[in-house]
């Protein structure tokens, strides 16, 4: 293991550098260009109990400084995933996070129980940014007490270790995480995207409204890490507008015990695999033997 090696819920990974879920399919999409087994674990498309088929098309818009996202959260469904794309990972022996999602809690449940324990599956990624539609379209993320229950309720129902995919929109992320916390959530995800709109001043229409991310992003991403690292004592995976590997160094600066990198792979094909091989490059420089050396090193 060389000094990007990091253990985080209760499995050794080679580097702390996983892709944002939904950003590379199925993963085996870009297999001619690099392999998935390159990051320390891969990030699943968002699943939920049934396959999900999601917005309509544009799905995609280019900001200045960021994108636009709206795929609505299309795929196979748990089931389909685990009979046609898992075996691919084992095949890689590549650990996974199992990212999923329901509109309902009773959704994230049936979810949830259909995930097995599996050597290679390191954690649950828990998005709590979906819409609660028994709760006229509340994201299941903006109060702490729906997340707190939420989040228990899933531990009760699972032993893999639950991560909490958290919202930015709300007015007090850290009462939130401590919530997941002490919920029992094992680790937390920061930030998933900010909601946002385009218009298109030719057509003088408004052709999506989505999730903002990308380098627009970082800085609230940033903050989002270094609070929420400080109020709660388990893993932060940091995530928002990472493009390259100054970038990835400063959420281990914040408090992130590893990064998620998105929309950079939608510029660069090959970010990820740079972002890797440029942190391994400034460790060596700085003659640090390991990225523990810069966890949270920040001062107010």
């Amino acid at each position: 293991m060389g000094p990007l090696a990091v253990e985080l819920f209760g499995k050794k990974f080679k580097n702390p550098v996983m892709n944002a879920s939904g950003t590379l399919g199925y993963a085996v999409e870009i297999e001619p260009l690099w392999g998935v087994e390159t990051m320390g674990a891969c990030v699943t498309k968002g699943l939920s109990a049934l396959a999900h088929h999601g917005n309509p098309v544009p799905r995609v818009w280019e900001e200045r400084h960021g994108m636009i996202n709206s795929i609505g959260l299309q795929n196979v469904g748990v089931e389909r995933f685990f009979s046609d794309h898992f075996p691919f990972f084992v095949e890689k022996n590549t650990p996974i996070i199992v990212n999923f999602f329901g509109f309902s809690e009773d959704e994230y449940l049936s979810c949830a129980e259909k995930i097995r324990p599996h050597e290679l599956i390191a954690a649950l990624e828990m998005n709590l940014s979906c819409p609660n539609i028994k709760k006229g379209g509340i994201s299941f993320g903006k109060e702490a007490s729906t997340v707190y229950s939420m989040v228990r309720s899933v531990k009760g129902i699972t032993d893999i270790p639950l991560i909490a995919k958290l919202t930015p929109e709300v007015k007090n992320l850290t009462e939130i995480a401590i919530a997941a916390y002490e919920a029992g959530a094992d680790g937390l995800t920061l930030i998933n995207t900010l909601p946002a709109a385009a218009v298109d001043v030719k057509k003088r229409n408004v052709p999506l409204k989505g999730g903002l991310s990308g380098p627009i992003l970082r800085p609230v991403a940033l903050r989002a890490v270094h609070e929420c690292s400080k109020a709660v004592p388990i893993p932060i995976i940091g995530v928002g507008g990472i493009m390259d590997a100054q970038d990835a160094l400063a959420f281990f600066m914040a408090g992130a015990s590893a990064v998620q990198v998105g929309t950079a792979t939608f510029v660069d094909p090959f970010a990820i695999p740079k972002i890797i091989a440029g942190m391994e490059a400034w460790l060596v420089s700085a003659g640090l033997d390991s990225i523990r050396a810069i966890t949270g090193v920040t001062h107010e």
